[in-house]
């Protein structure tokens, strides 16, 4: 009965996290999200974040690991995992002689996963798929415009795994895709009348992500394992408008513009692979790469809108972490982490792709008396298009996330 409370305490808390507000909290302040469906998020706890955002082939039964749902087999019998993170950024952007500082942060993620059975696992959350956050203003003839963007699309996700042989895995996450994307127009004339375009593009889809891992022991403390991931590309459901405000005057609101999203708006297919090195519980080093050919996706120009032009998406990212000994003195039972990654972004600005590089590092603190980790990491990432530059940004970013790790399923003798 016991279990039984703990378990039903814990759904009940995550849904209310879960569903609260209806989104996760965007941390995003950035003009290069007003292009596409705005900056992307690749599935990655803070842990993963702090070895450069790896984990297709990331087998640990001691983490949640969304990036491939095969590991979700992973987790032993007795354990309960609850994940949580939350992030905050400095920004410093500039362009030309002109700079600007910003800063942004919230609620990042939410995970848990829990076995079932000895061969199966599973898990659900939330989790960022996109966020965008953007301001900046314009000359234009007879005036001047201001730009301004919020939203981000979320994933509420539900993931099964099982354990094909002792060392392949298979899992899917079946996720409900949701969010709203809002870019807005002030436009000012010399004249003095003012009014605002808005597009919004509304998102309510579900979306699927598969997965398998399997290891290969080299010795009895050596391993190597690889994972793979695919999603499937897909037209998305919901709608999209464009709405006319007249500031100046009191006037009714103009729809200029309504468009369903099916046949007008995609995704497209993901394709991931990894391949990681394990010596027991102090070493694992990974390599990833991500493939999504997003100039085959459909994103439809809408009236007063420029066209949005995509580009082929691909990431390469190689992370590490250390435990000097799990069983010796607290600085030694920490694990050192570090990462970096190279995107080359979907977004194009005009005839420029956007490139994005970082590097992080951070420690998994483990707590006295409990196998729950505090993960605290940092990270350094650069933004800017090329050829032509354009707006360049800095990003020191700080994340924090908590891993409760408890044995809720061990049945007690009774004396």
């Amino acid at each position: 009965m016991k279990i039984i409370k703990k378990l039903s305490a814990a759904l009940v808390a995550a849904m209310i996290l879960l569903t609260s507000g209806g989104a996760l909290a965007q941390n995003t302040v950035s003009p290069y999200s007003r292009f596409g469906y705005g900056l992307l998020g690749d599935n990655a706890t803070s842990a993963q974040r702090q070895m450069g955002g790896v984990g297709y082939a990331m087998r640990s039964g001691r983490q949640v690991n969304v990036m491939n749902p095969a590991s979700y087999a992973r987790i032993d019998s007795l354990t309960f995992l609850f994940d949580m993170g939350v992030a905050v950024s400095f920004i410093n952007s500039s362009e030309g002689s002109t700079s600007l500082k910003q800063y942004g942060g919230g609620l990042d993620y939410v995970t848990m996963q829990f076995p079932v059975g000895n061969r199966f696992g599973a898990s659900f959350g939330l989790l960022p798929y996109s966020s965008m956050g953007y301001s900046f203003g314009s000359d234009i003839k007879n005036g001047s415009s201001a730009h301004e963007g919020v939203g981000g699309l979320n994933q509420l996700y539900v993931g099964f795994s099982g354990r094909i042989i002792d060392n392949l895995t298979a899992g899917f996450n079946f996720s409900y895709l949701f969010g709203n994307n809002v870019n807005d127009v002030f436009a000012y004339t010399s004249s003095g009348s003012s009014s605002v375009f808005e597009q919004s593009i509304q998102v309510r889809d579900w979306h699927l992500q598969l997965g398998l891992q399997y290891g290969i022991k080299i010795d009895r403390d050596r391993s190597i394992g690889i994972g793979a991931v695919f999603s499937p590309g897909k037209d998305l459901r919901g709608h999209a408008d464009v709405v006319k405000y007249d500031i100046s005057s009191n006037e009714t609101p103009d729809t200029v513009q309504t468009l369903a999203l099916r046949n007008n708006f995609s995704l497209p297919a993901t394709v991931g692979g990894g391949i990681n090195y394990q010596w027991g519980n102090r070493l694992m080093v990974e390599a990833d790469f991500t493939w999504q050919p997003w100039s085959k996706a459909k994103f439809a120009q809408m009236a007063d809108f420029p066209a949005t032009r995509l580009a082929d998406r691909y990431k390469v990212a190689l992370g590490a972490q250390y435990m000097p000994n799990p069983r010796g003195n607290y600085f030694q039972a920490i694990t050192y982490r570090v990462g970096g990654f190279f995107n080359r972004d979907y977004m194009m600005v005009g005839d420029n792709h956007v490139r994005e590089y970082g590097v992080s590092c951070g420690f998994g603190l483990p707590t006295l008396s409990t196998k729950t980790v505090i993960n605290l990491g940092f990270e350094y990432r650069h933004r800017q298009a090329t050829p032509n530059p354009l707006v360049k940004e800095n990003y020191f970013n700080i994340t924090l996330g908590i891993n409760f790790n408890e044995l809720w399923f061990l049945k007690r003798k009774i004396n």
